[in-house]
């Protein structure tokens, strides 16, 4: 149960509704009880009436059987009523406590690192902030219930039985230690198949997720067949798991009914030798019965609390597991000033820790305010990774970054990243509107502003084409749209900031060469004061950048402007012939 202990602060928060909800539990339980005893009694009078032909005072008998059936009648009235009250204080409690948690749990995805995230699996991740939230509500909830119910109504039916014959109680009760051993075996079995079915469930989650995102790739490739049969597999893996474990939690039910069922027959047994002995009523072994059976539900509640508790725990686990893992960059800086975007990296190194290879190998540079600069390089020779480094999304193995002759880690990273205009690689889109797309990120955009900075991006006359145009619905991530039009929208999205620093990771792949030029003519104005770097494999990028800066395996090969870097006849001069040649052929 250690893992659930991490709730107590949601416990003490709402105090109030959970102590409210214990006091109904308790009335309700006493008004559930209350009358048994008039049970016995009413059952005592009718028995003495039997036996004496003459009545003494038969209205009186009347008024008292009378007062025993309203009481009988009444008290669960009264019962039903504080049950009413117990479910709206405790269950709406847990709900509160579901809304906080998946709130903080949702917090807590914005705030951990991009390296953490990259490797998560997203079906695993909705699993958590999902399906092992709805668990541990059921232990919040109906768990905590029925527990709190069970505990108060033993008190109770304990205090009566003892009251009226104590020995009957201990035989009634004898059988409860093998229920509680039985338990215990029975839950930390419980536990670990429960842990082993969710950690399918995740699998299976993610598989199910991968395969619609993928679904395009699966079709080209005509792998439909295939896909499903993995999806079968993973599928009975998950159902044998499930019924593995609901096999162990049928165990209990049946359980509860037999020692329920063994404390009748000593009840019967030992009551009736102490009544042939004239050492209690007839009425008293109605109250055991009765005491008895109310047990019943409670007790066979128990297994089904087990179950949900042991669920609930493994999902804690699970939950826990995310919430501790540490953001690995803190800002500690929450001051307003000016940026004017100059660029330092100096020692620069970086690994990344998934796959071991270093992306950055002790790379130093400038870049002035308002400067052009462009990154190429092959693939995986480590150009992506500056941009990462400057948006602070990973932080550097060893090295420092400034920006403005202050230390990256010293800066307000809020600050840095909202005058940041960032386009990266894979170009997301939200399921949304063209126009949310574009003004996100912005407060109050305007229609106006949204298409000036689309026609920079060369992507407003494809956009006017459309039958709802800039209010048209473009799917998850941007399914509906070729991969030039969600490139030229993702850069509208960063114009649209009016940042100080453009990083554009290859952004301009998926156009052509004509629309490329025309998009980097039409934003010319702007960059000739902001900052901006121009990760490509083009060349026709590259001819009127400040400078060039050509990497190779994570160090810098060649550096300068294109006449210069033509004139040294290296990397750059053979890529840029090649390119020529490619176009004029």
């Amino acid at each position: 149960m250690s893992a659930l202990k991490t709730l107590n602060p949601y416990f003490y928060k709402h105090k109030r509704l959970l102590f409210l909800g214990i006091v109904f539990i308790t009335l309700a339980n006493f008004l559930t009880i209350y009358p048994v005893k008039f049970v016995g009694k009413a059952i005592n009078i009718i028995a003495e009436t039997l036996k004496n032909t003459k009545i003494a005072d038969e209205n009186a008998l009347y008024k008292q059987l009378l007062i025993y059936g309203g009481i009988i009648v009444l008290a669960p009235i009264l019962s039903g009523i504080m049950k009413f009250y117990m479910r709206q204080t405790i269950i709406v409690t847990s709900r509160k406590i579901e809304f906080e948690l998946k709130n903080n749990i949702y917090k807590h995805y914005q705030i951990l690192s991009f390296t953490f995230l990259k490797k998560s699996k997203v079906g695993d991740l909705m699993n958590r902030i999902s399906e092992d939230v709805v668990n541990v509500r059921q232990y919040l909830g109906p768990g905590i219930m029925y527990s709190i119910n069970l505990v108060i109504m033993l008190i109770i039916v304990l205090f009566y039985m003892l009251l009226s014959d104590p020995i009957m109680t201990l035989y009634a009760l004898l059988p409860l230690p093998f229920l509680s051993y039985f338990i215990y075996r029975q839950s930390t079995i419980i536990n670990k198949k429960t842990k082993i079915v969710q950690e399918k469930q995740s699998n299976l989650s993610s598989f199910v997720q991968d395969s619609f995102s993928g679904i395009r790739v699966i079709k080209s490739f005509t792998q439909e067949n295939n896909v499903i049969s993995k999806y079968i597999s993973r599928s009975n893996e998950y159902r044998e798991k499930s019924l593995s474990l609901a096999s162990t939690e049928a165990f209990f039910s049946p359980l509860m009914l037999l020692i329920i069922g063994l404390s009748n027959l000593f009840i019967l047994y030992i009551g009736g030798q102490r009544y042939i002995s004239g050492k209690i009523d007839v009425g008293t072994i109605t109250d055991f019965f009765l005491y008895l059976n109310i047990l019943i539900w409670p007790f066979t509640a128990l297994g089904w609390v087990t179950s949900m508790t042991r669920r609930a725990e493994a999902s804690m686990e699970r939950i826990n597991e995310f919430l501790d893992v540490k953001e690995d960059i803190i800002n500690n800086n929450y001051n307003i000033y000016p940026i004017t975007g100059n660029i330092k990296f100096e020692n620069v190194s970086y690994t990344y820790p998934n796959t071991g290879i270093k992306a950055l190998n002790s790379i130093s540079f400038e870049i002035k305010a308002g400067e052009t600069v462009i990154f190429m390089g092959k693939t995986g020779s480590g150009k992506s990774t500056i941009t990462l480094l400057l948006e602070r999304l990973i932080e550097p193995d060893s090295g420092t970054i400034y920006i403005d002759q202050i230390p990256l880690n010293k800066h307000n990273l809020e600050l840095i990243r909202e005058k940041t205009g960032y386009v990266p690689q894979e170009n997301f889109l939200f399921s949304d509107t063209i126009y949310n797309n574009i003004a996100y990120g912005i407060e109050n955009p305007t229609l106006e502003k949204v298409e000036k900075y689309a026609r920079q991006a060369e992507i407003d006359s494809n956009i006017i084409e459309f039958k709802d145009k800039y209010q048209t619905e473009i799917g998850e991530r941007g399914v509906t749209l070729s991969g030039g039009q969600k490139q030229r929208i993702s850069i509208a999205r960063a114009l649209i900031k009016d940042p100080t620093i453009f990083l554009f990771d290859d952004s301009l792949s998926a156009v052509d060469t004509e629309t490329e030029e025309k998009i980097l003519s039409n934003i010319e104005n702007d960059m000739d004061v902001k900052t901006t770097i121009i990760i490509t494999h083009r060349v026709s990028s590259a001819k009127n950048a400040n400078r060039i800066i050509i990497l190779e395996k994570g160090r810098i090969a060649e550096t300068g402007s294109h006449r210069e870097l033509m004139d040294l006849q290296g990397l750059y001069s053979d890529l840029y012939k090649k390119q020529i040649t490619e176009q004029q052929s």
